[in-house]
């Protein structure tokens, strides 16, 4: 695969449509200044988030993996005024990280961010009766992401579209005795979904600066 071109032509999309403002330039930054892994979506996926939330009108969203928040404002600059969007990080430090620059967002009042194992504040979350939510991106670490996809749906409603990102794995996935246990967690939802009933569902290519991946598409029955 021409990985060059690919990014040469996903610059060439984001300079049209998905141009990064200074607040998320400013996130890029942060990431390398705070010496953290520079796994953020890219541009134009970040917009292809936006689009989707806007195109369900979504006012409840919930992230899983918030990194440096660049995905965050993305996806919070689609919600209404109103809007919530909780996000959860494991790391305090790149949660840290990601406030300061939700606050230069001026996304502090829609932005939630929880410090924490994600399958430990998921069921807090149920608990509160916060959702459901009208959109789920799971962009987390990968082994449970099985799990990840069913907490999803416990906290979702019919409609509800669930994101999962990085499900390809530069086509890992492909290989059953892979022994990696990001590309196994991967697998494991990947399968799922084809005996799945509560999800009506797809999988996508994703080729770019981010390399060759790939994201599940699923809305709740």
């Amino acid at each position: 695969m021409d990985n060059e071109l690919f990014a040469l032509v996903e610059n060439y999309i984001s300079k049209l449509v998905a141009q990064e403002d200074d607040v998320l330039q400013a996130v890029n930054r942060s990431i390398e200044q705070a010496d953290m892994p520079q796994i953020s979506i890219s541009a134009s996926q970040g917009k292809f988030l936006q689009l989707l939330a806007k195109l369900i009108q979504a006012g409840k969203i919930l992230e899983l993996g918030t990194l440096a928040g660049y995905s965050t404002i993305w996806l919070a600059r689609a919600l209404p005024k109103d809007g919530k969007l909780i996000s959860i990080e494991y790391d305090e430090k790149h949660a840290a990280v990601a406030l300061t620059n939700i606050k230069k967002a001026h996304l502090q009042e829609r932005v939630d961010i929880r410090v924490g194992k994600a399958l430990d504040i998921l069921p807090q979350i149920e608990e509160k009766k916060e959702g459901p939510f009208d959109l789920i991106f799971i962009d987390a670490d990968k082994p449970p992401y099985f799990e990840y996809f069913e907490w999803a749906i416990k906290l979702a409603r019919p409609g509800t579209l669930i994101i999962a990102d990085n499900v390809i794995r530069e086509g890992k996935v492909l290989d059953a005795e892979n022994t990696d246990e990001r590309v196994k967690g991967v697998q494991r939802l990947n399968e799922s979904l084809s005996k799945d009933t509560r999800v009506f569902s797809t999988i996508i290519q994703t080729v770019g600066t981010k390399e060759h991946d790939g994201m599940i598409l699923a809305i709740v029955n």
